[in-house]
């Protein structure tokens, strides 16, 4: 394709490359190599990507970039375009340079710059190398390199009664606790215990200044007045009535009304008694002692508190721990196998090498909603060691024994809360089965539920495997 037009002045040869001329015609072809003829009045300036210009004044064909000939016929001013082309140039006013593709090789050089210039960088070139893929352990059927290393061990049987576990709390038995309570209103002004030392029965507990003792003192001594002048009178009353003096109704009116006040002396006088006051020593301060011996399990009241008497909190508890509870929290899933009457063996966590008996007192009528459990009280006689709040777990045993394999403790894999072992498939090949444990028996033999028959042949080391299975 062919382009003819006229200019005075072009800018721009290549990208940032400035060329001042004075060109009369131009013919170029729109391809990879372009054929160029130019004509040139004045002055060529700097070519493509700032390429020095010289002249010669003598005639000269080159060859361009890529190959291209050249042919130019210079009188005043040859230069050499870029990146080396060599350029021959006419200073005569309207001569045709043919062939000339010195500005095909400037305009090539410039692209491909551009095209270098612009290019990417394989992102392929930096990326990191593929990760290997390595296919999983299929459990249910490896193989091993050298399997006389992995010596086997038949399970044997093992017989025992199903049993339950379960968790339980340690509470003291609600029928032997017993508060202390205060007759008396008052001020405490002295504590003789504390709260969780053991009391005997009788011992005295804290003292109390009390008003209500001057009150039932004075109760008293009026009750003992009046019950002196209606004796006194009831013998005036019979030695008139028996000589006739005053009539039978007298005398009953004066029999009555000694009885009355003998009643209220004995009142007053029960009353002193109640508050521990003696009659012939009375005395402002109420002793309040131990009802029953035990272990104080609540406190409610301080030095220089005040006591309400009945009306208020008990000052202390005391509960007889002798013989203690065990609640215990059992699904409803299971709650077949627990009886009132059944026996359970008792663990506490605090002494798990220790084994206390218990029996089924009381299974509650009533599930917890959110746990789906019952409350199974247990009552224990307490040794000594075992302390309200304590944790333990309750072992319930069924009535028929039933038949279980047993394998050497180390056969047993743990792995991901879970108990596996190795099989034989025969060749080098093994499988890992998932089996329930039970509980360990003498000479280091583990119970399993199921999983496992008596006489399946099992991998007596599975940790070893294991790791040479992951190597």
């Amino acid at each position: 394709m062919r382009h003819h037009f006229e200019i005075t002045h072009a800018g721009t040869a290549a990208p940032g490359c400035p060329v001042e001329s004075s060109y009369e015609a131009f013919v170029g072809a729109d391809a990879f190599v372009r054929l160029v003829e130019r004509t040139f009045k004045d002055h060529v300036g700097t070519a493509a990507l700032g390429c020095p210009v010289e002249r010669t004044y003598k005639d000269h064909v080159g060859t361009a970039a890529l190959g291209c000939p050249v042919e130019r016929t210079s009188k005043d001013h040859v230069g050499t375009a870029a990146l080396g082309c060599p350029v021959e140039r006419s200073s005569t006013q309207k001569n045709n340079v043919r062939s000339s593709t010195a500005m095909l090789a400037c305009t090539l050089a410039a692209l491909l710059a551009l095209c270098a210039c612009s290019s990417k960088p394989d992102p392929t070139a930096e990326a990191p190398p593929k990760a290997a893929v390595e296919a999983e352990l299929d459990a249910s059927n490896f193989q091993v390199d050298h399997p006389e290393r992995f010596p086997l061990v038949a399970a044997v049987e093992h017989k025992s009664v199903p049993a339950l576990n379960v968790t339980g709390v340690v509470q003291p038995d609600i029928a032997r606790a017993v508060p202390v309570i205060s007759i008396a209103t008052g001020r405490v002004v002295e504590l003789k215990a504390r709260l969780g030392d053991t009391v005997e029965k009788g011992q005295l507990l804290l003292r109390v200044r009390s008003g209500d003792v001057s009150g039932a003192y004075q109760t008293y001594l009026k009750a003992e007045n009046d019950e002196r002048l209606a004796r006194i009178q009831l013998e005036r009353a019979q030695t008139l009535y028996d000589r006739g003096a005053i009539a039978k109704s007298a005398l009953e009116q004066a029999d009555d009304t000694e009885a009355d006040a003998k009643a209220d002396l004995n009142a007053a006088h029960e009353q002193l008694h109640l508050l521990g006051i003696d009659k012939d020593h009375p005395s402002g301060i109420v002793d309040i002692t131990a009802p029953i011996s035990g272990v104080i399990t609540d406190q409610e009241v301080t030095n220089a508190s005040g006591v309400q008497g009945l009306s208020g909190p008990n000052p202390f508890t005391i509960s007889d721990l002798s013989y203690v509870w065990v609640v215990c929290d059992v699904y409803e899933n299971d709650l077949d196998a627990v009886h009132v009457g059944d026996r359970a063996d008792i663990r506490l966590n605090a002494y798990p090498n220790q084994v206390l008996k218990g029996r089924v007192d009381n299974i509650l009528a009533t599930l917890d909603p959110n746990l789906r459990t019952a409350k199974v009280r247990l009552e224990v006689k307490n040794p000594g060691m075992m302390r309200v709040g304590m944790f333990s777990t309750a072992t319930f045993y069924g009535k028929q024994a039933q038949t279980h394999s047993a394998v050497p403790a180390t056969a047993i894999l743990h792995l991901h809360d879970r108990e596996w072992v190795y099989m034989p498939l025969g060749n080098g090949h093994f499988k890992r089965v998932e089996v329930v444990t039970g509980n360990m028996l003498p000479d280091k033999q583990q119970e399993v539920v199921s999983g496992l028959k008596p006489g399946d042949q099992v991998v007596a080391s599975a940790l070893d495997l294991q790791n040479t299975v992951e190597q």
